[in-house]
């Protein structure tokens, strides 16, 4: 076990190096210089030229590189010598002179915002999502699972920013069963943080319910089908003991890689989700960074993202050896 995850976090390691020194290539590639942005259209070639000495984008792209990468380490300074000289202290991402302050300082305010929409979106629509399939798989045929196969339909025919709205004039406007969707740090004040974020997470919740749903309730159909649930039935086994020691552990395994590989990618930024609840979380910073080309954000969300995906990965192959019993990890 500890040879395999310590293979996975190397093969991480080098996917992130490898996707920095992409997102390098490709934004230095665009036809338009963030020093043209930031300093407007009516500089002059001499005044971009010290705009983008102040950003450091004059250096060679190797150069530049190498040096975001000892940031990481050790800090680095910005501009040094100038009236414009940053100093970025480690674990530094960069530093964005159009917001004026270091991008870990960004982050620390966005990343715990989408950190908690996620995680409460996820506990929802794993917690629905799971138990519905199942219990419609058991009672396949029945009301039930008429039902319960309509519901996952509409949700998964349904999207973010239609569904987020309804329920933002239904249950805010209309009733005011909740108040308007606000993030309040959790450390301040609990209750107050669940309560400004319940609509995100019966948004997300309902809608990626939907999809677990189907693909439970499948898993759960086609293990119940095979021979050896057939044969624990047989021998006289209680029915819950084979649904949940049998084929639950069988059918969840498909899930489980799913779930990771979304939990994954939404930490990397849920923009549509932000945006409709007025959130300023990771994908609304990263989407204002790339309008605006502010390179530094964008390598760093991109790459937090990354990590986000490998984590998850990494996570679900560790769990694969906890679930099923079959899976050996040498």
């Amino acid at each position: 076990m500890v040879r395999f995850i310590t293979r996975r976090v190397l093969v991480g390691v080098a996917t992130i190096i490898a996707i920095s020194i992409i997102v390098f290539g490709l934004f230095f590639a665009v036809p338009s210089s963030p020093a043209k942005v930031m300093c407007g259209k009516n500089c002059d070639p001499a005044q971009i030229a010290a705009v983008e000495t102040r950003l450091g984008i004059r250096e060679p792209i190797t150069t530049q590189y190498t040096k975001f990468m000892k940031g990481i380490f050790v800090g680095r300074t910005y501009a040094k010598g100038t009236d414009f000289e940053q100093r970025c202290d480690a674990p530094c991402l960069g530093y964005s002179f159009r917001n004026n302050e270091p991008v870990t300082a960004i982050l620390s305010r966005t990343v715990p915002v989408t950190i908690s929409i996620v995680a409460g979106a996820a506990v929802v629509w794993l917690l629905i999502g799971i138990s519905l399939g199942m219990i419609s798989a058991l009672r396949r045929g029945t009301l039930f699972d008429k039902v319960a196969i309509g519901i996952s339909l509409t949700g998964a025919s349904m999207q973010v920013y239609f569904f987020g709205l309804i329920l933002l004039y239904v249950l805010v406007y209309l009733t005011h069963l909740l108040p308007f969707p606000s993030y309040t740090p959790i450390t301040q004040n609990p209750a107050q943080w669940a309560l400004g974020l319940v609509l995100p997470w019966l948004t997300l919740g309902f809608l990626n319910s939907a999809i677990y749903a189907r693909l439970s309730r499948a898993q759960m159909l086609e293990t119940l089908s095979e021979d050896y649930v057939r044969t624990a039935r047989a021998k006289g086994l209680p029915l819950r003991r084979v649904y949940t020691k049998h084929a639950l552990r069988a059918a969840i395994t498909p899930i489980v890689t799913i779930a990771g590989l979304d939990i994954g990618a939404s930490l990397g930024g849920t923009f549509i989700t932000e945006t409709i609840f007025g959130f300023r979380g990771l994908g609304k910073e990263t989407v204002d960074a790339v309008n605006f080309l502010n390179l530094p954000i964008v390598v760093a969300t991109v790459l937090l993202a990354a990590v986000f995906i490998i984590v998850a990965n990494l996570i679900v192959d560790v769990l694969y050896a906890v679930i099923d019993p079959r899976v050996r990890l040498s």
